[in-house]
């Protein structure tokens, strides 16, 4: 089992922007109806940086940035992990799109901007550090997986770890293919230790073969949200983060296997 600590929540989707707004949806104080996703944006770079990046690196940047903010951490000796099941799919069409034609035309900003770890890069360039980072996949999981390799990172190195989950809404015609129907991206700082900052305590366990269901939502829109992105299977985990009580949190991995978070503020 790893134990680790929730230091700062960063969200940005269909009607959530922020921990302190989402909140109140995940504890049910307030009827979570959706929305569109607000136009990610951050501060973090400059202008000029800011116009090449892609959609799907200013959706990651954005609630990293939220998360660090919410922790008070310098962001400049940070080990990341950045993780999202297809990456950039928009830049992916365009390149497609220029290759299909005659010409063969690919242009260099979006060719660097294809990379999986793009998003991770950047944030490097915003907060100056040089600590390692990770960028993974792993489909439907990609949430779980990401969440398990922050978790040994910040228990084996004991130190905060970043971990930042992404998906943008799939473009045509690859949304036939892959349908993801909205752009969602969540962040959570995570310390091998309690400190003044710390919002829950996580305690994790991967069980093979688990036959318990999965953790579900009450409210349909958010449950429906929890299907229409790989990066909200995060969702009942901040449901659970947002009560006043402990709680335990079922999320399916890989090969029938299954992640039991234990949540305690």
């Amino acid at each position: 089992m790893l134990t680790l600590y929730v230091a700062g929540i960063g969200i940005l989707g269909p009607g959530f922007d922020g921990w302190e707004t989402s909140r109140a949806f995940f504890a049910g104080e307030c009827v979570y109806k959706g929305g569109d996703t607000a136009e990610p944006r951050s501060t973090l770079l400059s202008p000029t940086k800011r116009r090449r990046m892609s959609y799907t690196t200013r959706l990651a940047v954005h609630v990293a940035q939220q998360a660090l903010e919410q922790s008070g951490l310098p962001g400049d000796d940070l080990a990341t992990v950045f993780a999202s099941s297809d990456g950039d799919t928009a830049i992916l069409h365009q390149l497609c799109s220029a290759l299909a034609l005659p010409e063969k035309t690919v242009s260099p900003t979006a060719f660097h901007n294809s990379v999986h770890n793009a998003p991770a890069g950047y944030w490097s360039i915003a907060t100056g550090s040089h600590a390692s980072s990770n960028s993974l996949s792993c489909y439907d999981a990609t949430f779980v997986t990401g969440l398990l390799d922050a978790a040994c990172q910040a228990t084996v190195e004991h130190r905060p770890v970043l971990l930042n989950v992404y998906d943008m809404k799939m473009p045509q015609p690859l949304h036939d293919a892959r349908p993801i129907d909205v752009s969602f991206a969540v962040a959570l700082m995570l310390l091998p230790q309690a400190s003044s900052n710390s919002l829950a305590r996580l305690d994790i366990e991967l069980r093979p073969s688990d036959k318990a269901p999965g953790s579900t939502l009450e409210q349909p829109a958010m449950e429906n949200l929890r299907y229409a992105n790989p990066a909200a299977r995060a969702l009942p985990l901040l449901a659970a983060l947002a009560r006043t009580h402990a709680s335990e949190v079922v999320l399916a991995y890989v090969n029938g296997n299954y992640v039991h978070v234990q949540v305690t503020p």
